[in-house]
């Protein structure tokens, strides 16, 4: 889920599925064509079936870890020599959290290659979302929140984005939506998965058409830019310049009209906290004066959004994303229904952020008048799509990384991005 900058500081000076054809199977009388026939609806089950708890294929409960990175600069370099020492008195007693980040991450690379399968021009935006949505919970364990102990201990990390060409950001569909992904558009796809409340936060952009290629290579390179910057001891400034700086480099020729490509300037990376998509920092995207560094153990997602518009997003259009605010010392609500939807929104959600479908698929129907009362009343924040221009395009790519003493772990890598 993406961070919103409201006020921008001036600058400082300067696997395929397997297809069976006839010839695959027997025929019926054909020596040995029953036996072959069997063997292909087995193989068929297995491919079909293998969406399951996280845990069945990790049964000794240790997760991959992602990339190792070396901390480049030089005020850095120490960490990386005297790395066995500090590593051991530090890292060690966090081994707990990073698995379970891990065990997130690993979930992620699943769910997105399970998507990547499948994913083609005339799908419903919800179909893609289902099957998004469904292959997480299926992994984490969490497909009935009903039925867990503790709703929020797995599952979902924040409504599963599906953003298209001008909209950047926080769009998903609500129930009834009939939008339909076509050829021709520029999709930003941003999954969420959280395990013991560490939110793995990762995005990536689709299109089917070769004339975007040119936009999604910038916003990509700027990300692993970003990467690459981050650091402990590093300035937030110092990254979202380098990005900045090299997102800029790159042309995109749509529709026969060049643009540059422009860093979406009011949208960020962030940190992360247990149960806290947006923990206190934001990491810019251009360079804005910001002084303060990054620490050791934090963990960061680091995003970026180029587009070929203004450069800056706006809210607007019909608001699917929601988060419950923190209410210390306020009273529950005065109207009963805001007051029992609310207490559903603490039971299963907690302070993950959540959309509309997932309260339809608790079974709560007319609650909007309760829920808009809850965002009236400051129990609930909305958080309506952003937007560039109208006629524009926008994408994203992003990672989770982890800051540890003596390197940083790009913790969702994959082999897709």
């Amino acid at each position: 889920m993406t961070e919103v900058k409201e006020d921008i500081k001036p600058l400082e000076p300067e696997k395929k599925e397997e297809v069976v054809t006839p010839d695959t199977v027997g025929v019926v009388g054909e020596e040995g064509g029953e036996d072959k026939k069997k063997k292909n609806k087995k193989k068929k089950k297995k491919k079909n079936n293998n969406i399951k708890k996280i845990e069945l294929f990790y049964p000794d409960g240790v997760y991959p870890e992602g990339e190792w990175m070396d901390y480049h600069q030089d005020f850095n370099l120490e960490r990386t020599t005297d790395a066995e020492k500090r590593y051991l008195a530090r890292d060690m007693e966090n081994q707990s959290h990073w698995n379970e980040v891990r065990k997130g991450a690993e979930i992620h690379r699943r769910v997105r290659k399970n998507l990547q399968n499948k994913l083609k021009p005339g799908m419903l935006l919800t179909e893609i979302a289902d099957i998004i949505e469904n292959a997480t919970r299926k992994f984490t364990g969490a497909e009935d929140l009903t039925k867990m102990e503790d709703p929020t201990s797995a599952g979902i990390g924040f409504p599963t984005g599906l953003s298209l060409n001008h909209c950047a950001a926080h769009y998903t569909p609500n129930t009834g939506d009939k939008t339909v992904l076509k050829y021709e558009d520029v999709m930003k796809v941003d999954i969420g998965v959280q395990v013991g409340g560490n939110i793995i936060d990762s995005a990536w952009t689709v299109s089917f058409d070769p004339q975007y290629d040119n936009l999604l290579a910038a916003v990509k390179d700027a990300t692993y830019t970003g990467i690459k910057e981050a650091g402990i001891d590093v300035r937030l400034t110092d990254i979202g310049e380098a990005i900045q700086e090299v997102m800029e480099s790159y042309e995109v020729e749509i529709k026969g009209e060049t643009y540059q490509v422009k860093p979406c300037r009011n949208l960020c990376g962030h940190s992360i906290a247990p149960y806290t998509i947006h923990a206190g920092k934001s990491v810019p995207i251009v360079k804005n004066g910001d002084q303060t560094k990054m620490e050791e153990g934090e963990h960061f997602a680091i995003e970026t959004f180029g587009t070929t518009g203004r450069g800056y997003v706006v809210s607007g259009g019909e608001v699917s994303h929601y988060a419950r605010m923190p209410t210390p010392g306020m009273p529950q609500p005065n109207l009963g229904s805001s007051k029992q939807l609310l207490k559903v929104i603490d039971d299963h959600f907690g302070t993950l952020p959540w959309c509309r479908r997932y309260l339809d698929r608790l079974g709560q129907d007319k609650y909007l008048f309760a829920l808009n009362n809850l965002v009236k009343n400051g129990y609930v924040q909305d958080y309506p799509p952003l937007n560039d221009v109208i006629g524009s395009y926008t994408a994203q790519y992003e990672h989770t990384i982890l800051l540890h003493p003596h390197k940083k772990e790009v913790v969702s890598k994959g082999d897709d991005y």
